[in-house]
């Protein structure tokens, strides 16, 4: 990611912070990130240096006035303006990330062979609760090439209590092992 988006993601976050608004305006740059992704014409149409600025800003308030905070709005003529614009979905992870810190959320991956009961998933939630001192909030997902156990990762750290990490690191093992 350009560093500059970073830059202006954390501008608008603390703009938003504030104002009281960094809730809204974490779901109406959700709702602008679905736009994009799903339209990616609009987006390279928005990138296009042959199109004048005014163009360009014209289109995004054609789009989005009236339907987003006026923030948002001028974010997105700010990136359109410095060539930014394709950096909005990372712009959205970082304002997402200053959010997260700032409330105290932790987001974390979760990867098991089958999906968690809702038991589970509680339980691990709280364990996790109790060991980061954060509110987490799990992503979970199926992978059967994890033949059983879970794989957990957050932040920097990864907690590998699957049973194709341990054969994995037993065959490790053996293969270190003189005979």
């Amino acid at each position: 990611m350009s560093e500059s988006a970073g830059v202006y993601a954390k501008s608008l976050y603390s703009l938003s912070a504030e104002e009281d608004i960094t809730v809204a305006l974490l779901e109406e740059m959700d709702m602008a990130r679905d736009i994009f992704h799903s339209e990616p014409d609009f987006v390279d149409l928005l990138a296009m240096p042959s199109l004048s600025k005014e163009e360009r800003t014209g289109m995004l308030d054609a789009c989005f006035r009236g339907r987003v905070h006026p923030y948002l709005l001028n974010f997105l003529k700010i990136l359109t303006e410095r060539g930014l614009i394709r950096q909005f979905a990372k712009c959205c992870q970082v304002y997402r990330e200053c959010y997260n810190e700032d409330s105290g959320i932790l987001d974390v991956s979760i990867v098991s062979a089958v999906a968690l009961t809702e038991e589970q998933k509680s339980a691990l939630k709280e364990k996790l609760d109790r060991r980061t001192g954060k509110n987490v909030r799990l992503c979970c997902k199926i992978d059967p090439d994890c033949i059983g156990g879970i794989l957990v990762d957050y932040q920097d750290k990864r907690i590998d209590g699957t049973v194709s990490g341990r054969l994995s690191a037993m065959a490790e093992q053996l293969k270190n092992t003189a005979f």
